[in-house]
């Protein structure tokens, strides 16, 4: 395992945005993805975190994503499609937000499809932007083969998270996120290459049996959460994002964690909802459930935890040594 080091989030901002201009994209670019990818690492999600980096940049230098990409947006009506231009998601996803969020102020309910697209990161990261700005949301996406249909074998669908987030009235926003896969492939990624075991229940190998070889798990698939539930939920999100934007399903996308191939050209969905368009009242309405899930011992609404965890590394994170020298390295 990695021996872990000291690095200030702002040394880590700056090493982060130079590799990426080095490959070619904008200064626009970088900037989108540097902020995703230090909130998942401030909230202690590094499978989401810089650790994606050198993945993303091997691509972008290879050509499997565009660094050129300069993402599109059409509007028809309330819904407003993105083409991520086979590029960096962050910028993609980001965009597109910013215009939902102006959108809704006016048409109270909005879509935004993001197609050929990439991965975006943490969920939680875009639902809790738009809950900052008084808005329900719910985010969606597909990705890469990883979990299998309930009953079967062969992985189908992509860990295809899901997240929400609700304004609240006096306090920080509710924000949930979750895969739909039991974990979310990137913490068998870093297993892997710390060459440490998986929890039985994680994953299964290609026979269908569970394993704890992270290895033997990512040749095999993910086990569904909730099992038939949760890999029905897998496909729910499949047609959402892909289905509707034309994108990649699973099965067709190709790897994001390898520099060779085409693109994988997955897809997001961002739905937003605008409180004022609704009856009056859903401020101090939601408050009354709040108050009365909090009122039970032990209990806390999801997404304190890695709330309390970003404020803990607001200046300072501890990080792999072998990712951080890489980083300097590739930063030039």
């Amino acid at each position: 395992m990695s021996d872990l080091v000291s690095v200030s989030v702002a040394q880590l901002d700056a090493l982060a945005r130079q590799a990426l201009v080095k490959t070619g994209v904008t200064a626009q670019a970088a900037d989108a993805t540097c902020q995703a990818l230090m909130a998942a690492e401030r909230a202690g999600i590094a499978s989401h975190g810089f650790a994606r980096l050198p993945f993303y940049l091997d691509q972008l230098t290879s050509g499997k994503l565009n660094p050129a990409a300069r993402p599109a947006i059409t509007q028809r009506g309330a819904v407003l499609n993105v083409d991520a231009d086979a590029g960096l998601a962050f910028p993609a996803v980001q965009a597109g937000l910013e215009r939902g969020l102006a959108l809704a102020e006016e048409s109270g309910v909005v879509a935004v499809a993001i197609g050929r697209s990439h991965h975006f990161g943490m969920a939680g990261y875009y639902v809790e932007q738009a809950a900052r700005r008084g808005m329900l949301c719910l985010a969606f996406s597909n990705g890469p083969a990883a979990m299998a249909p309930w009953g079967g074998q062969t992985p189908l669908f992509g860990t295809n998270p899901i997240a929400f987030a609700s304004p609240r009235m006096d306090a920080e926003p509710l924000v949930i996120d979750l895969s739909l896969s039991e974990v979310a492939r990137g913490k068998i990624m870093i297993a892997s290459q710390q060459q440490q075991a998986i929890p039985l229940g994680w994953a299964l190998d290609r026979h269908g049996e569970p394993t704890a070889d992270p290895d033997a798990a990512l040749a095999g698939s993910m086990a569904p959460t909730g099992g038939a539930k949760g890999a029905a939920l897998a496909l729910m999100v499949e047609l959402l994002t892909a289905g509707l934007t034309g994108s990649n399903y699973g099965f067709q996308a190709s790897s994001f964690f390898t520099a060779e191939g085409e693109p994988p050209l997955i897809a997001q969905l961002v739905l937003l909802f605008n409180p004022a368009f609704f009856p009056p009242g859903y401020l101090q309405h939601s408050e009354q459930l709040f108050r009365a899930v909090l009122a039970q011992p032990g209990v806390r609404l999801p997404g304190e935890r890695r709330r309390e965890v970003a404020r803990q590394n607001s200046d300072t994170l501890l990080m792999p040594g072998a990712l951080v020298e890489q980083l300097r390295i590739r930063a030039g």
